[in-house]
């Protein structure tokens, strides 16, 4: 007999437990909730999880050891060794290899009982309902808006629930969305944030193992739903603080006057690049890696001038730094305009961080003194991550 839930159970029981799976999976077997019908229904499940990077890693790791017998992974990224400080489930072996390679590796390695499905690209308008009509639930593991928000309405359509996690510096959110039964991510979140409100993990940090407290709830969810136990996180969001170490707990509701999603068509994506005064840069504002390596060539051979200006903190640049630059912090700007660059500073001006975000941020901040005047200033599109892919592979990423 299982414990009294909300929901029925979200998947129907496997047929029946090998002898090595009641072996491995006996200290579940023990819990009158869960017991074997609990266990065969997760045997039974088909669980998506969307990334391999921070969340995903853990909530890889315990839905394999839980017995989830298909477990899917989309991921078009990489592993970097800047990755690794909270991604566990890749290792200093698998820096360069795809990130679905490396955990479905891992996966094998952890479970061989389960099954991964790699979905080695970014999730789209495109592509996300033929992936999604292949599982039963999808777990939220995005590091962007326009991803929560696609997962959301992908999910919808496809009328399959979302456990959702989100992680910043020493923070974390975990809730349940399920269209038809509580709220979804558009209750939580009607519009995304203006541009530049909130930076992703890359840009504000993010505490290593903060991951692995809201991957395992996210895990934890999933698990109950899947089997029918226990209170699922419908109509909740989990706040977690882990520099106080307190959790809270929010409520929502489905807003009565949110029109039903129809198709894809509309999902907000507008997390572009922000800037101060929330207008992404324009194309004539912004410089290629490889145009900025033609014009610092340029600038050495004394045919143009223009100072190449650095965002970001002092131990990003002794990480990697592109040549000929010099720093200024985002901070100074945005508090001084353009009277935070040096007076050596005259013409033109390039700005550059690490992955475009902060540079825009400046670029904003700047605008309206450089209207004023014949030089131009301009930011380096995908920062010193597009400067090392395309410019100096020899350089670290991070």
């Amino acid at each position: 007999m299982t414990a009294a839930s909300s929901f029925p159970p979200l998947v129907e029981p496997a047929p029946e437990l090998s002898h090595e799976e009641l072996e491995r999976y006996s200290r579940h077997l023990t819990l009158p909730q869960l017991g074997v019908e609990g266990q065969r229904r997760l045997k039974n499940a088909r669980v998506l999880v969307i990334g391999a990077g921070g969340l995903g890693a853990p909530a890889l790791q315990y839905l394999a050891a839980a017995g989830v017998g298909t477990i899917g992974v989309v991921d078009d990224d990489v592993v970097s060794v800047s990755n690794l400080q909270r991604q566990v489930v890749h290792g200093m072996a698998d820096i360069g290899r795809p990130k679905v390679d490396s955990a479905a590796d891992a996966v094998a390695r952890l479970n061989p009982l389960v099954t991964v499905k790699t979905h080695g690209e970014r999730l789209t308008t495109d592509n996300a309902l033929e992936i999604f009509s292949g599982y039963d639930l999808v777990m939220d593991g995005a590091d962007n808006f326009g991803t929560r928000y696609l997962v959301s309405d992908a999910a919808e359509l496809v009328g399959i629930p979302v456990v959702w996690g989100s992680i910043l510096r020493f923070d974390g959110q975990v809730s349940v969305f399920w269209s038809g039964h509580g709220p979804v991510y558009r209750d939580l979140f009607s519009e995304a944030p203006a541009p530049g409100q909130v930076p992703s993990c890359a840009e504000g940090g993010v505490l290593g193992m903060l991951p692995a407290t809201i991957g395992s709830v996210m895990v934890t969810e999933a698990l109950k739903l899947i089997t029918g136990i226990g209170r699922p996180l419908v109509g909740r969001v989990l706040i977690h603080d882990a520099l106080a170490q307190t959790w809270r707990e929010l409520s929502i509701l489905p807003d009565p006057d949110r029109l039903p999603v129809t198709d894809l068509s509309q999902v907000a994506v507008a997390c572009g690049l922000p800037t101060a005064d929330d207008a992404a840069p324009a194309s004539h504002e912004t410089l290629t890696a490889s145009e900025l390596a033609g014009l610092l060539t340029a600038r050495s051979l004394g045919e143009t001038s223009f100072t190449l200006i650095d965002v970001r903190d002092d131990w990003e640049r002794e990480l990697v730094s592109i040549p000929g630059s010099v720093q200024v912090p985002l901070q100074e700007i945005l508090d001084r305009g353009v009277s935070a660059l040096p007076d050596s500073v005259e013409g033109n001006v390039v700005l550059h961080c690490k992955a475009g975000v902060r540079s825009a941020q400046a670029l904003g901040a700047l605008r309206g003194d450089y209207a004023l005047r014949e030089d131009t200033v301009k930011h380096l599109d995908g920062g010193v991550l597009a400067w090392v892919d395309q410019v100096d592979p020899s350089l670290p990423r991070y």
